[in-house]
Order: structure tokens, then sequence, then C-alpha cells
């Protein structure tokens, strides 16, 4: 029988909290400032809902994972995932920070380009790009990542009639031990697509193959599922080496870091199970290292990391509505935010913390939103101390998606606000009113007059 490997044995902290004769503790003292700005006056000024977002916090995560991996490794890019919050601000934070620009779609591709970002600095992923996408990133010279054969052929056409050479990537899909895989995206290495793609590319040599990307999933816990994909695609890269006497300039690991939240269904907090951004630099940069690559021909390592930069610098300021008991006897709060504006309460189990001074009594609650959707519901099972109406809460960790999937339903969508390093807090999206939202809405003439009891009615 094999020896098994020795393994030191570790000692973590948990952040359970403590009993008392009230119950769990989640809470010790309010949250009543975001970098020195005060909850409530941010409140007065901008309204609630309001969501909060700390430009210390984006700095500092971004410098702590570019020092992860640049001292692992001796060429590292990072490219600012612009789906994953794509308030201009925010984009702009991660580009002064050196980041170029990732992107799945034309209308974020002309957010990049209006945001200053040189074309050959915007990464062009996705599945749905259109023949005027495609043409317009080949005139900047931005790198094209493949997902499919219909685009590569369209990318031979449109470079066949218009002389020019795109620069290109392919999307490979492969099994990392994550189940289920995503392959639904790009070429799998396994039963032969990624190479198959390949020597489409470079037999008919009128598009330059000059980088692999991979984006194994979401929220990814694995750290040695990177460890498999960086082998394989290097495994490819070098392959391609022999084969065509071509070096890849790049590979692209793209996203899929895990935050702090806290998965629902999960026993323990995020903070406890999610790995560091070391441990993934670790799995990734050794197996580019060790994959057998020439010093001078080591690629550049690309990393479109979203979620793990920007998660924890996001904010939720809200305000209770009302509460009431539910028919099982359970308590239950209302607040003036919901599902359409925190898209994620449906991923997650949210800290939620009060804004204010509060009791030593607890109460296991139901947290809804004002939406008249039974769906509606923030946290289905939180400990909190008891809240009146117009208390605030702060809800954490909500920087990733919830500005980007956010849904103008029922309500209106609230302002964003960031607060500088100096502690200054800045609007970067004003709160949306009617005029905003029916200023693209078009009447037909004929629909413009109507009568109710008698009284005849004109709009517009």
């Amino acid at each position: 029988m094999k020896k098994l490997q020795y393994e030191r044995p570790v000692l973590q902290l948990l952040n359970s909290g403590t009993m008392n004769k009230y119950g769990t503790k989640t809470e010790y003292a309010p949250f009543t400032h975001i970098d020195g700005a005060s909850v409530h006056d941010l409140t007065e000024k901008f309204g609630s809902p309001l969501f909060v977002i700390s430009e210390k916090k984006i700095r500092s995560n971004f410098k702590d994972a570019n020092r992860s991996f640049k001292t692992r490794y001796p060429k590292v890019q990072f490219a600012w995932s612009y789906k994953t919050n794509y308030l201009n601000a925010v984009c702009n934070v991660f580009h002064q920070e050196g980041s170029w620009a990732e992107v799945v779609s034309g209308f974020e591709y002309s957010k990049a380009l209006n945001n200053g970002v040189p074309g050959s600095k915007i990464i062009f992923n996705g599945p749905d790009k259109t023949d005027e996408d495609l043409r317009t990133a080949i005139l900047n010279n931005s790198p094209i990542h493949i997902d499919h054969l219909d685009e590569l052929y369209m990318l031979q056409e449109i470079s066949e009639e218009t002389g020019q050479r795109p620069k290109v990537a392919i999307r490979v899909n492969m099994d990392t031990g994550i189940y289920p895989m995503w392959d639904r995206f790009g070429f799998n290495y396994e039963n032969g697509q990624a190479w198959d793609a390949i020597n489409k590319i470079m037999l008919n040599d009128k598009l330059d193959l000059v980088g692999l990307h991979c984006h194994i999933g979401t929220f990814m816990l694995a750290t040695n599922a990177y460890s498999i994909a960086a082998a394989k695609l290097s495994d490819l890269a070098i392959n391609i080496k022999y084969k065509y006497k071509k070096n890849i300039q790049y590979i692209d690991m793209g996203g899929g870091f895990p935050s702090r939240n806290t998965l629902k269904g999960s026993y323990l907090l995020g903070v406890d199970t999610v790995p560091t951004i070391d441990q993934f630099a670790e799995a990734i940069c050794t197996s580019i290292l060790n994959a057998g690559f020439l010093e001078e021909e080591l690629p550049l390592l690309i990393l479109e990391t979203g979620r793990a930069l920007i998660d924890d610098a996001g904010f939720l300021i809200g305000s209770v509505i009302s509460n009431k008991r539910l028919s099982d006897g359970r308590r239950a709060v209302i607040m003036d935010f919901g599902v359409n504006i925190m898209f994620t309460s449906f991923w997650y189990d949210h800290k939620i913390t009060p804004a204010q001074e509060f009791s030593d009594f607890t109460e296991d609650m139901v947290v809804y939103g004002p939406l008249c959707m039974n769906i509606d519901v923030i946290r289905e099972h939180v400990t909190l101390p008891l809240l009146k109406r117009n208390d605030k809460v702060v809800v954490h960790t909500v920087g990733a998606y919830n500005m980007s999937q956010w849904m103008q339903f029922i309500s209106l969508r609230p302002a964003v606000v960031m607060i500088d390093k100096k502690g200054v807090p800045h609007e970067i999206r004003k709160r949306e009113t009617i005029n905003s939202i029916e200023s693209e809405e078009i009447v037909p003439e004929y629909l413009k007059t109507f009568s109710l009891n008698g009284i005849e009615k004109r709009t517009g």
C-alpha cells in the first residue's frame, strides 16, 4: 500500500459567534461608518436604499492579488471583468491600477473604449459577437477570443474581405474535476475540438493565433482545478510550438475566484471556507512554470478576476419599512430594497448589520424586500436584533454583479456612491427618476387620448 503524504495539522479560527442567554449573537457593534463616511449622513444626502463602494478597498484588493501572482510568476497582467461591475468610475479605478479591460459584448466593448482603454488592451470574450463588433475589434487591434466555429469562419471571411489579420485566441473548456463542466463555451480539450480549431487557424493563415483562454467556472472553491486547467493550456501551447513553430504569447486563465460571501446552504461562513488569492496563485503559477516552457518563451499570464476584487468593496444601505409576524410565528422585517437590486440574494446569505445602536436581544427572522413577489427574500433565516421602522442596515459584500444585473422592476434603481481614499463620498450614478425611465418610451399618437367616466384625457 502506498504511503500517504504527510500534511501538517492546521489551526483555523472559525467565525460562528458565541452563545448567550439571548441566543446566537452575530454582531457586537453597529456598523455606522463606511471608510469614515456616516451611514446615516449618506442616506440623508443620497437617499435609501443606496449602494456604496469603497475605492480604498478596491485598490487594496487589486494590489494584494497583483502581488500574489507577480511574486510567483514573472509575467502577469490583470484585465478587469466589465460584466462584474461596469460603472465607469469602478472600471477606471482598476485601469488606474494597471488593469486592462475584459468584455463580453459590443456594449461593454464600447464602454471600455469610451473609458479610454486602448483597443490592444481590451480582451473581447463571449459567444455573441456581431459582424460589426468583430470589425470594430479588428480595427482597434484587440485580441478576440473565439468561442465557436461560426465565429472563426466569420473572422476568416472578414480577414479575406479587409486584408487585415486579426489577433485571436481560442477559448478552451476541459475536465478539471469540477462538475457540471462549463462546456457550452469554447472548444473541448479532451475530445479534440480545441486542436481542430487550432489547426483551422494555423493552416488557413488568415488569423494570428496569439493566445489560449479558459474560464472553468464561477465561485470556484477548488484551487486544484486551476492547476489542472493551467497544465492543459500549457500542454496545448507547447505542442503548438512543436507542431507549428509558433510561440503562444499569453495564457488567459479567466476568472471565477470566489469572494468571502457565504453560499446558500453552506454550514460554515465564507470567510472560513474560501481559499485565498495566494492559494489560487500558487496553483496556477506552479503548473505553468513546471510545464516545460523555456525561460525566454514563458507566456504572459492574464487573469480576468472580477468578483474577488470588488465584492467586499461594495455595501448596500437600506431602511426598515415594517415588521410583522408570519402565520407560523416567525418574525419578518421588510426592507426598502429587494432582489431587483440585490440579485445575489439568490446565491448568498449576505451579512446584514444594523447601522445604529441595538439591544442584546436577538431573534431569528426573515428579511424581505418591498416587491410584490413572494420570492423577494433577502435572507431566509438570519439572527438580528429587533429593528424598528426607518432603522438603517448595511448589507456587506455586494460589489459584484448587483450593479450590472439589477432590474428596473416595480421601483426605481438607487444611486451609487464611491468613497474615495480620503473618505469623501462621490455620486457615481444618479438615482433613477420617472423621467429617466420614460425617456426611451414612445407612445403612438392614437394611444395618447382616452376617456374615463366621460372625462377625456390626453398624454404626452
